[in-house]
């Protein structure tokens, strides 16, 4: 019987890259392995399960359910490559938005995976429509560097701004009419269909 293959794929390279802009964490096993752990709403089962699908030759046991809160989960194995990944994302056991963020092999379906983990679209027929991206875990400097990334790597203008809740402020980036058509252009392929409020109809399945 041949062994797993326990090296990541591009295609998983990406889908990893997306998600630790998103939900997406990493966890360190204090010696050479990590492991990417993935968790969604019961709403969000299908995505879920086409990320498990995605990395199944990773990990060591199938996609789960919790029974107290329905969350969807799984870990990969841990991995050395996933430790070097860790390293660029941690510092002192946060994960945080590196400085050469938009040299790290962002690619279209990265930028999709993040806007499926932590996107949401504001959409008004024949009047409005937009896209957030709730990067609240990020500081403000981060947010500026994904900013700036987005644009310098796919020509998509976007803001960021703040946005307040309980007494405390976050920080999100803002897609409006000056870059929503080239985003979607991108993340349009591979958005799922368990989302059907993330892409407008101007825009499904570009």
């Amino acid at each position: 019987m041949n062994s797993p293959k326990l090296s990541l794929d591009k295609a998983q390279e990406e889908l990893v890259l997306g998600s630790l802009l998103g939900d997406g964490s990493l966890e360190f096993n204090g010696y050479i392995g990590t492991r990417l752990q993935i968790k969604q709403s019961d709403e969000h089962q299908q995505y879920a399960q086409w990320t498990y699908t995605r990395l199944k030759q990773l990990c060591r046991t199938p996609i789960q359910q919790r029974r107290d809160t329905n969350q969807w989960y799984f870990s990969t194995r841990a991995l050395k490559e996933l430790t070097d990944w860790w390293r660029v994302f941690y510092r002192n056991g946060q994960k945080r938005v590196p400085e050469n963020i938009a040299e790290l092999g962002i690619t279209p379906l990265s930028l999709a995976v993040w806007y499926m983990d932590d996107g949401s679209l504001d959409y008004r027929a024949k009047s409005h429509h937009s896209v957030i991206l709730h990067t609240d875990s990020f500081h403000s400097r981060e947010v500026d560097i994904l900013r700036s990334m987005l644009w310098d790597k796919f020509q998509i203008s976007a803001r960021r701004f703040q946005s307040s809740c309980r007494g405390k402020t976050y920080q999100k980036l803002y897609i409006g009419s000056e870059g929503r058509e080239r985003f979607f252009k991108l993340v349009s392929p591979y958005v799922q269909e368990g989302f059907p409020l993330k892409l407008s109809p101007v825009y499904t399945k570009i």
